[in-house]
């Protein structure tokens, strides 16, 4: 299951990651074996832009069901703090972390500019992983 996090028409941010956990919880119950969380930035709607915070969010009210992100947009964040994170996360939860990873910004221009600075990070994709 791939999870936005959806923030809902008078609702609050807080009540889609209530929602992003109970989804999960249920996903769980029902024998998902997988529950992802996509990132995206800069986007009122959507709650999952630190996506290693809600992975530890939802793998903290979960037991088995792996977690992970469908995924992290590499060009945006330095490797070694993903790797950082993502080794913590499966430190946290052994067996139950799944890191996917991605090129494109998920944003606009402006906010790839404040988070990487560099509007070019796409073209050492290769590299970033390799380091990562």
């Amino acid at each position: 299951m791939l999870d936005l996090v959806a923030v809902r028409e008078g609702k609050s941010v807080r009540h889609a990651l209530d929602t992003a956990l109970e989804t999960a919880q249920h996903a769980e119950r029902l024998g998902f074996t997988r529950y992802w969380l996509a990132e995206h930035h800069n986007m009122a709607g959507i709650a999952s832009s630190a996506t290693a915070v809600m992975v530890g969010h939802i793998a903290g009210g979960t037991t088995k069901i792996r977690v992970g992100s469908g995924g992290i947009m590499l060009p945006n964040h330095s490797p070694l703090t993903i790797a950082e994170q993502f080794g913590t996360l499966a430190t946290l939860h052994p067996g139950r972390i799944d890191l996917g990873l991605g090129r494109a910004p998920g944003t606009d221009q402006v906010t790839v500019q404040a988070m990487r600075r560099d509007p070019r990070a796409s073209e050492h994709f290769p590299q970033d992983v390799l380091e990562l």
